[in-house]
């Protein structure tokens, strides 16, 4: 079998959240023969600046098209690399689009040309399916950038002589985010007027690009279990769970993975020290490598907590901010390394904490992919009190790497951590439901608690370390899902 994947990020060409570890990670267990699919697996994605400069590999092809959008035609090009036998990205060029600074935005201002943009990378990636001498069976779509591939396949079947378009497979990464711009937009996409109703992508009186993968896509996957229950609620559901609860039937929750050779703490490169559940030791080392490389004192017996994220509500940075800030003035004794961005009220609130608690907090605003591998690996105890989580990534990273995840339990952070509570012998983190800053104090004090408890503390963080979250395992669901949809 044959599959194309199509994203708006893959790692480690471009990124900005989990969407493109995701991606990367998922392509490169359903290629390996050594997880046991072994499929034939095409990826699509922009060339965004920077691309082929820094990664050589990639290389023009001489396949170049062009596009009606409205009152122009726009020319791309495509651009390859292969990176094994069952492996080929594909690299869409359009300098206009695709030639900027930003993936989605600058300035924390969205690109104004966004839908245009999106439209383009949907309707290329339809150019390559439908060309390919070898054409995919499935093509999996990812978030709503390429939310309108499913409906563009299904017009191209009924009206330009497609006669065996690939399935189409749409996966959401975050419902928060749909992708919902003017009407007037349609016109890009090539579809007649009377192809935008309520049952494809009108949603409010605008396009959804989101809603369009909702409607058309013949599977419907979200990246945990329980985030596929929540959204058809709605607290979570974003204005779109009445239709989820008419596709109900058609939506998996799949957990991601992990990618076992980047996050690797016994071998990888970042870390000043080796280490792994069978022989931790290494992990001390990195604790105290961090702290002197934060301008932390290196205090072996001082717990330190982490949180590696964007700074948004929806990731509970101000929860952090409020508990962590409570618990020192009232003289516990912890330390915090804080990485990200985000929000400008949030990177001041953490600056202003690290200030006031300099021996405590070390707050990093930015984005440090090595950075981010040491603080792993240097942290006790790891934060994650997200007002929702579609899966995360993160907690899965600290249980490889022995820092304990203390969190918020929604989403893929309640299907990943088990709680003492819920299973003494199993337990791998600490979880809490109220989201708010009391619910997130009682939980850090918790894990301070085991921290005095070395025996218990070593047992928790051995399970996670153990913990199977391999994408050798998770990929086994997707090619189970698209077996399925070429069944029908």
């Amino acid at each position: 079998m044959h599959v194309l994947l199509a994203t708006s990020e893959l790692n480690p060409y471009s990124k900005t959240g989990g969407l493109a570890d995701m991606v990367s990670a998922l392509a490169g267990a359903l290629a390996d023969p050594a997880t046991g699919s072994a499929l034939r697996v095409s990826v699509v994605t922009p060339l965004y600046r920077g691309m082929p400069a820094a990664h050589p590999a990639i290389e023009p092809t001489s396949w170049r098209w062009a596009i009606p959008m409205g009152d122009s035609l726009v020319e791309g090009r495509f651009h390859r690399r292969v990176v094994s036998p069952n492996l080929t990205l594909w690299f869409v060029e359009q300098a206009g689009f695709y030639d900027r600074a930003g993936l989605y935005a600058e300035a924390n201002r969205d690109y104004a040309d966004n839908a245009a943009r999106f439209v383009f990378l949907s309707r290329a990636a339809l150019i390559l399916a439908r060309h390919l001498p070898d054409p995919p069976q499935v093509i999996h779509a990812h978030d709503w950038q390429t939310g309108l591939i499913p409906i563009l396949a299904r017009h191209a079947h009924l009206h330009s002589g497609w006669a065996n378009p690939p399935r189409t497979v749409f996966t959401i990464h975050n419902l928060a985010f749909q992708g919902s711009f003017a009407a007037s937009s349609w016109g890009l996409t090539g579809l007649p007027a009377d192809w935008l109703h309520l049952e494809s992508a009108l949603h409010f009186d605008r396009v959804n690009f989101m809603k369009a993968g909702l409607t058309q896509a013949h599977a419907i996957t979200t990246v945990s279990p329980t985030y596929a229950r929540e959204i058809l609620t709605p607290e979570y559901g974003c204005g779109l769970e009445e239709l989820l609860l008419k596709r109900y039937n058609d939506l998996t929750g799949i957990l991601n993975g992990v990618d076992a050779v980047e996050w690797n703490p016994e071998s990888d490169p970042a870390l000043p020290a080796r280490f792994s559940a069978a022989d931790p030791a290494g992990k001390a080392h990195c604790k105290a490598a961090l702290q002197r490389e934060l301008g932390l004192p290196p205090e072996a017996g001082v717990p330190l907590f982490a949180n590696i994220s964007r700074l948004t509500d929806q990731k509970g940075s101000a929860l952090i901010v409020e508990a962590v800030r409570h618990l020192l003035g009232a003289g516990e004794s912890l330390q915090l390394a804080i990485l990200g961005s985000g929000e400008k009220a949030l990177e001041n609130a953490f600056r202003d904490l690290a200030q006031r608690f300099p021996d405590q907090v070390a707050a990093r605003i930015g984005f440090d992919p090595a950075l981010s591998h040491r603080i792993e690996a240097g942290a006790d105890f790891y934060l994650m009190p997200s007002r929702f989580e579609p899966c995360g990534l993160n907690q899965l990273y600290s249980l490889r790497y022995g820092a304990i995840p203390v969190v918020r339990a929604t989403g893929g952070l309640q299907d990943s951590v088990v709680d003492p509570r819920e299973d003494a012998a199993r337990a791998t983190g600490i979880k809490f439901t109220p989201y708010t800053e009391g619910a997130l104090q009682k939980a850090i004090l918790k894990a301070q608690a085991l921290w005095k408890e070395p025996a218990w503390f070593r047992h928790i963080r051995h399970n996670g370390m153990v913990a199977d979250f391999s994408w050798e395992k998770q990929s086994a669901e997707y090619v189970g899902l698209y077996d399925s949809v070429c069944r029908e």
